[in-house]
């Protein structure tokens, strides 16, 4: 257990990716602060199989893109833990629509929750790290950090600004010794990714070299090795856990 004794707040949580990250670093030894927005009872089923490995888990309502939200949930997470170690900002949101339909509502309610939510918990959580001698930050990214996702746009320019962000972040930060890194996913089987085709596994693995997608453990397994020793002189940097997929370039001889 690499990361024993240490504890995590994971945005985003009660479900997907973020739940991943979160039952993979309890496996590893974190007890976990999972924060939601609107799915309590989700939330409260990863709290359940994290107390199940023998860990502590709190469950904290905060909507991430609102700093006063944002304040009552680390004021929870450190009125119940004595410290923490480690941040994921892995919640997010997105709008599928064209860009000459986007609305102005749904623009800010995705650069809100991705980016502005980033923001705001990284300041919250490098304040407590700066007092206490170091942590360790995760920023969840996704493929559109490297290429356009079309009828993605609010996404696309949020995962851009938060890969940018984490490079800021980790330059003023590394003399506090509190680590700055983005993960970013490639396609991952997950509830909402599911609904985008009747194959998404089908339709994803067959572009992606290594043949299959990726589930919500292959992103928690290198949040975890981030967050801990093996991570230790590493920063700034994007990791990308995408079996190759956007590395891969159109090429039409196979």
């Amino acid at each position: 257990m690499t990361l024993e004794g240490k504890t995590a707040l994971v945005t985003g949580s009660s479900k997907g990716v973020g739940k991943g990250i979160a039952l993979e670093l309890a496996r590893n030894g974190c007890d976990l602060a999972i924060n939601y927005h609107a799915d309590q009872e989700g939330a409260e089923a990863t709290a359940a199989e994290i107390r199940g490995m023998g860990r502590a888990a709190l469950v904290v309502q905060g909507n991430v893109g609102v700093a006063a939200g944002v304040d009552r949930m680390f004021g929870q997470v450190l009125g119940r833990f004595p410290r923490l170690d480690i941040l994921v900002n892995n919640a997010g949101v997105q709008t599928w629509k064209p860009l000459l339909d986007l609305e102005e509502a749904e623009w800010d309610r995705t650069l809100n929750t991705n980016l502005k939510g980033c923001f705001l918990c990284t300041q919250r959580a490098a304040r407590h790290m700066k007092e206490q001698g170091g942590g360790s930050i995760v920023n969840i990214g996704s493929g559109c950090n490297k290429i356009p996702f079309p009828n993605l746009a609010d996404y696309t320019a949020s995962k851009g600004g938060i890969e940018m962000f984490t490079k800021v972040a980790a330059v003023e930060l590394g003399k506090y010794r509190i680590r700055v890194n983005c993960v970013a996913p490639g396609a991952i089987e997950i509830e909402r990714t599911k609904l985008e085709a009747s194959d998404y596994a089908g339709t994803w693995a067959k572009l992606t070299p290594l043949g299959r997608v990726g589930q919500p453990v292959d992103i928690g397994r290198v949040v975890a090795f981030l967050a801990g020793e093996g991570g230790d002189f590493i920063t700034g940097q994007t990791l990308w856990v995408d079996g190759g997929l956007f590395t891969h370039p159109i090429w039409p001889y196979q």
